[in-house]
């Protein structure tokens, strides 16, 4: 029997458990209370464990078992994105349905948070003798640029190995850089576009948009017509302030763009091609040429892609225009071996060029961890144990801790390849199957990197 076994004798009271955390809308920035709410979960299910919990700044608390030897890390977040629209469930809640778990934070990254917590509590309760010091890490605020992290580890060591559970197996080796920008103009000079929202996460594919136009009925003849020839899925509402359209898209990561329908791309292209640039302001006008729906930077210049990790991807996160504010945030994901700042210079050369300012909020270097390490190796093993396979080594356009880890740690894991987890999407879930098979690897990984 594998010593990761022994966490499905756990898997009730973990249920139970996650339905309480799951209930907890911890969106970062938006509702910091129930962030609290959900540090404060951990450590207070710590304490119930026996175990030894620290909180160590406002965003990031860590549950340690052991001392000496190595310090091995694993970590993941209690954030969530904001649960968006289109649920056929309550998204604040475990929901099991037809052999699937439903839930904001399932697979990103709540389960995988209280998996590590009661592996902790299986080793310890089946009184394993480490060599190692071994703490599973927690912050707040991943969704929102890993500031969280940054806190932590000013206070607290890098683990010497450590993993992530906050993407697929196999092993995440690589992850692209991530350069969220933000484009603006000094002010909304549009004629007809008075207001225009679509996003609340710049690190997601946004599923709704809309706009205000004071339109004549011949421009809402035209726009109906080109909404029809179109691929968009528009409404048309008449209000007291005009001409409201609705664009509709389907939300995705912005690692994988292409996997969704952006609503503010493709609400932009629509009011675009019925209007002038004066009529619609600069900003409208500007992403319409030089995004132009695409989301691998070509109109842009920065099409891009190597060996090892890929294409370049491009998100519209948000747009928001309305009084004399107009703004819009993008994420751009390139490849593990290209310069970022080439990626900004070019970027900003396109924009200033059409007088859009430009600025870095947040910009995360690419990860990349050698094949052969001591790490990977021992995850290998634990996941080989479990599933009888070797894992693939892949690359990946997703952001996690990994990254703040100084090469030392890796992305392993929860979710399966060929799961539809609708990550940063509605109806977020799990195949149950897998979360169990999950937790078996967690725990393995985990005790060998306890015992090893």
């Amino acid at each position: 029997m594998k010593f990761g076994d022994k966490i499905l004798d756990y898997k009730d009271e973990l249920f139970d458990d996650l339905n309480k955390l799951l209930s907890l809308e911890s969106i970062d920035g938006v509702k910091p209370e129930e962030c609290e709410k959900a540090l404060g979960f951990m450590l207070s299910r710590a304490r119930d464990f026996g175990l030894e919990g620290e909180r160590v700044t406002d965003k990031s608390a860590h549950v340690q078992l052991g001392s000496g030897g190595k310090l091995c890390g694993v970590l993941s977040h209690l954030d969530v994105v904001p649960a968006g629209n289109n649920w056929s469930v309550n998204p604040f809640a475990l929901t099991e349905q037809n052999g699937r778990l439903y839930g904001r934070g399932i697979a990103d990254d709540k389960g995988a948070s209280l998996v590590s917590l009661y592996c902790l509590r299986a080793l310890k309760e089946n009184g394993v003798q480490g060599k190692n010091t071994l703490r599973v890490i927690y912050g707040t605020a991943e969704e929102t640029g890993m500031e969280d992290m940054d806190g932590y580890f000013k206070a607290q060591p890098l683990p010497d190995l450590a993993f992530t559970p906050d993407s697929e197996y196999g092993i995440g080796f690589a992850e692209k850089g991530i350069l969220q920008i933000k484009i603006s103009t000094p002010t909304n000079e549009a004629k007809v576009l008075s207001q225009f929202h679509s996003g609340k996460a710049v690190n997601a594919v946004p599923d709704i948009a809309y706009a205000l136009l004071d339109s004549s009925d011949y421009d809402e003849q035209r726009l109906m017509r080109l909404a029809d020839a179109g691929g968009g899925n528009f409404e048309f509402n008449y209000t007291i302030d005009g001409l409201m359209i609705i664009s509709r898209g389907k939300a995705a990561h912005a690692c994988q763009p292409e996997k969704g329908v952006n609503a503010a791309a493709e609400l932009i292209d629509l009011i675009a091609n019925a209007y002038d640039v004066e009529d619609i302001g600069t900003l409208c006008s500007f992403i319409d040429y030089a995004l132009n729906r695409e989301t691998n930077g070509r109109s842009f210049g920065i099409k891009m892609s190597d060996a090892v990790s890929g294409a370049l991807t491009v998100n519209l996160g948000t747009v928001h225009i309305e009084d004399e504010t107009a703004f819009a945030e993008l994420d751009i994901r390139y490849p593990v071996t290209v310069n970022g700042d080439y990626v900004f210079r070019q970027f900003k050369n396109v924009a200033e060029r059409s007088g859009i300012k430009v600025e870095i909020t947040h910009h995360e270097k690419p990860l990349y961890v050698k094949k052969d390490s001591e790490l990977i190796g021992l995850l290998s093993g634990a996941y080989e144990s479990v599933t009888g396979e070797k894992p693939e080594l892949y690359s990946s356009g997703g952001g996690t801790y990994a990254r703040k880890l100084g090469g030392n740690g890796v992305a392993f894991g929860p979710n399966f390849k060929g799961d539809d987890i609708r990550m940063h999407n509605a109806d977020e879930s799990v195949d149950k199957q897998n979360f169990l098979k999950h937790m078996q690897i967690c725990l393995e990984a985990m005790y060998r990197l306890y015992t090893e």
